[in-house]
């Protein structure tokens, strides 16, 4: 075939071609839009998400829940990391390579500040060849690219604090800083943080920091999708002790005439985390797809695939068929994401606009007698009562007694509704009683059952709870 055929069917293979970095690069786009937009998004001053450690909340799709709901956050985290390894277990590390803050990050410093604004890297596709920062002009660009980042750091530590301080609080704030030491010394710390990462830590934090990388070893199977290399179309670069065996094409080509790599090594320069896929399944891949791109632009110039695929080791490398994406493991986690989140939303539908406890206080009751002459039986209560919402309520309490002694217990104190503000645990103390005589026991004191139906005077159809307590009537012989 001539030069002039393969050049025309190469550009033929790769016409409508975009590489899978320019799709990253949207991705890592709309995940920023969103991480730095949800925490401005409100409804009714509740946040989508919020972990609000300043005034103990949690705001939960547009529902704010008091700290003693917090049994809600196990539930999130389950559907979090059972999330990452249904992920895994179907696309390998593509969590690392397209969502990873940390994998986000370093493209936008390598890529975008070192290589588009400032020239210290001569291209994106080799992210081998460091800079000479011995020169005097990459010295100077170097400390603007430092000086650039630590902008941007500030930035993402100011956005991840907005997921636990509401953003229009932490404006108030950090307008005086002094007063809000904690929040300060926390941002300076993510900046620190940040800035070592991603300049000077950079994909060693990937390749030996992360544990998620040693996880996903025991998640792969045989259908996973990852980046990998054909052996069986590109000939064997490594032998079974991963061993490099060829640099050039042609000793590859002396052993095995029908193999198609070229050695070109592009999928190696290109690689962030420095490994040859052609290697085989390894830790280090983040599945970035940078290779592929790599490979798909020097054999699409050619007029043939790619030899490294975003596919299975089944379909690729052992060749059994195609890959079983809906296979019973990703089904399982399918279901198990389902039970918990339906669990989660029933558990988030009986959110409570009103906490309140009730503790009956250690004397039983006591007795007196009416202006009517008729005795009086007492019995006292704390009630602690704490209102969710975001304004001012007006609250009252019904009593229900069992049935025979309906509207003979009465409340005593207080005689009328009382304001509780928001979040502020309200303290009261409540009496209830009787003048009749509900239970005629020579023997014992009775203990009866009530249920009080507290309520919110102006919203009265939103703001219900109902708790369980007892009322206690004295023996025939006290009443005497």
């Amino acid at each position: 075939m001539s030069e002039e055929t393969v050049s025309k069917k190469g550009k033929e293979y790769l016409a409508g071609w975009t590489p899978w970095r320019i799709k990253r690069y949207w991705f890592y786009g709309l995940v920023t839009v969103a991480a730095l937009v949800i925490p401005w998004i409100r409804i009714e001053g509740n946040h989508l998400f919020l972990l609000s450690f300043d005034k103990l909340k949690l705001h939960l799709m547009f529902v704010q829940f008091d700290m003693q709901e917090l049994y809600l956050m196990p539930f999130l985290l389950m559907i979090l990391f059972i999330g990452i390894f249904g992920i895994t277990v179907l696309g390998g590390r593509v969590f690392c390579g397209w969502m990873c803050p940390q994998t986000i990050f370093r493209v936008v410093y390598r890529d975008l500040i070192e290589t588009k604004l400032l020239g210290l890297r001569k291209r994106i596709k080799n992210k081998q060849q460091e800079p000479d920062y011995s020169l005097a002009e990459n010295k100077i660009k170097r400390v603007v690219a430092l000086l650039l980042w630590t902008g941007l750091a500030f930035i993402a530590a100011a956005d991840l604090m907005w997921y636990f301080v509401p953003p229009e609080d932490f404006l108030a704030y950090i307008q005086n800083p002094m007063e809000h030491t904690v929040l300060v010394g926390t941002i300076i710390g993510i900046v620190l943080f940040l800035v070592y990462d991603v300049i000077f830590l950079k994909e060693n934090f990937c390749v030996y920091v992360c544990p998620y990388s040693r996880i996903q070893s025991v998640l792969y199977d045989d259908d996973t999708v990852m980046a990998i290399y054909n052996p069986n179309r590109g000939g064997e670069i490594y032998n079974e002790h991963k061993e490099k065996m060829f640099t050039k094409q042609k000793d590859l080509l002396a052993v095995n005439t029908n193999a198609e790599c070229t050695t070109c090594e592009s999928c190696v320069t290109v690689c962030p985390t420095h490994i040859d896929i052609r290697k085989g399944l390894q830790l280090e891949c983040i599945n970035c797809l940078e290779c592929v791109d790599a490979c798909t632009e020097v054999m699409g110039n050619l007029g043939k695939p790619t030899l490294v695929e975003w596919s299975s080791e089944k379909e690729t490398l052992f060749q059994k068929g195609k890959t079983h994406y809906f296979r019973p493991k990703i089904m399982g986690y399918a279901a198990i994401l389902i039970i918990v989140s339906v669990i989660l939303a029933m558990m988030g539908s009986k959110k409570e606009y009103m906490l309140l406890n009730i503790n009956k206080e250690n004397r039983l009751y006591s007795i007196s007698t009416t202006d009517e002459g008729k005795t009086q039986v007492d019995n006292a209560y704390t009630f602690l009562l704490q209102n969710t919402l975001n304004e001012d309520h007006e609250y009252y309490f019904d009593v229900i007694a069992p049935a025979g002694m309906e509207g003979k217990i009465k409340i005593l104190e207080p005689e009328k509704a009382f304001t509780v503000k928001p979040g502020v645990v309200k303290k009261k103390v409540v009496v209830l009683y009787t003048d009749e005589l509900l239970v005629n026991d020579d023997r014992k004191d009775t203990v009866i059952p009530i249920t009080i139906k507290a309520y919110a005077v102006d919203a009265k159809d939103k703001v219900v709870v109902l708790r369980q307590s007892t009322f206690t009537f004295p023996r025939a012989d006290m009443l005497k």
